[in-house]
């Protein structure tokens, strides 16, 4: 059986976890609390050099980290995976701006409000963080007001990517009033066969 090491309430860990949920594929879960440095262990670091979950352990006891190459990887040969090449290339092409253009910005104040307790007093680069994570919204809200999904014509790993850290943006600040294309289409990911809701963060 396949094991993920993840916190819970981690948008890159709630991919692989959507993901295995329509699928229906069955893992063992192995929670990891970042916070008191369960990934910096001697046990873990053998697994993952980078100490950094997710991670997912295959059947065979090897290891894969980044949370969007284990996407691809589950999603291989399923209806998340666009059969042909371009459609593949295009959901990976969003996949590279969740992780370098909307990820750093939109996950990282829900991380500055929910586990470092900061606020914007507190960060010097908050209101970059936020002029960054609107901009990738916009990018977002651009693409959805033409079309129903980020590539082809039903969901894919590129909307599970981009769904995790846009569905709590406002818990890091991010108000979604004024995005009826991504409120409508976080409603079509929340409505698919499968699917299941995010844990909430530990108190």
């Amino acid at each position: 059986m396949l094991k993920l090491y993840g916190d819970s309430a981690s948008g890159n860990c709630y991919k692989i976890q959507l993901l295995l949920s329509f699928l229906e594929v069955s893992y063992k879960w192995i929670e990891v609390d970042i916070m008191v440095g369960e990934t910096r262990t001697e046990a873990f670091l053998k697994m993952n050099p980078n100490g950094r979950i997710p991670l997912l352990e295959l059947e065979d006891g090897s290891h894969l980290a980044e949370s969007d190459a284990i996407l691809f990887y589950l999603a291989e040969g399923t209806r998340f995976l666009p059969d042909d090449r371009l459609g593949r290339a295009r959901a990976l092409q969003w996949m590279f701006f969740e992780q370098y253009s909307h990820e750093p910005n939109i996950a990282v104040l829900r991380f500055w409000k929910l586990y470092a307790k900061k606020s914007r007093e507190d960060e010097p680069q908050w209101a970059a963080r936020e002029k960054a994570g609107y901009a990738a919204l916009d990018v977002m809200e651009r693409e959805l007001a033409t079309r129903d999904w980020f590539v082809g014509d039903k969901p894919s790993i590129a909307d599970i990517a981009l769904y995790a850290y846009t569905h709590v943006a406002d818990e890091g600040g991010f108000d979604l009033l004024g995005y009826p294309a991504i409120r409508a289409w976080m409603a079509r990911m929340a409505a698919q066969p499968g699917y299941v809701a995010m844990a909430k963060r530990r108190i």
